[in-house]
């Protein structure tokens, strides 16, 4: 069953102000054929270690339970900001 991006879209826009509330957000990236979303946690949703439990037992719960064909929900690379951050550093 194909999801309905513009329906998954105003879902997560309702997600959002919890999320916000905390100095964290989202941003959609996209959905596959399977129904894995993919989303890029940010601000300090990005570096937060319960970051995982949000995004299954907050996020993904929600999506599966109101929009047809969600299967999972995954977490995108740090975005590119914060990733350059992080490439400045050698390993010892």
């Amino acid at each position: 069953m194909a999801v309905d991006e513009e329906y998954l879209k105003k879902v997560l826009d309702e997600i959002r102000p919890n999320l916000q509330a905390d100095g964290g957000d989202l941003e959609y990236v996209g959905v596959d054929e399977e129904g894995v979303v993919s989303l890029e946690l940010q601000g300090a949703c990005a570096g937060c270690p319960m970051s995982q439990l949000t995004l299954s037992m907050g996020i993904e719960r929600v999506l599966k339970e109101h929009v047809p064909g969600v299967t999972r929900v995954v977490a995108t690379n740090l975005p590119g900001e914060a990733a350059d951050m992080l490439d400045e550093y050698e390993p010892f």
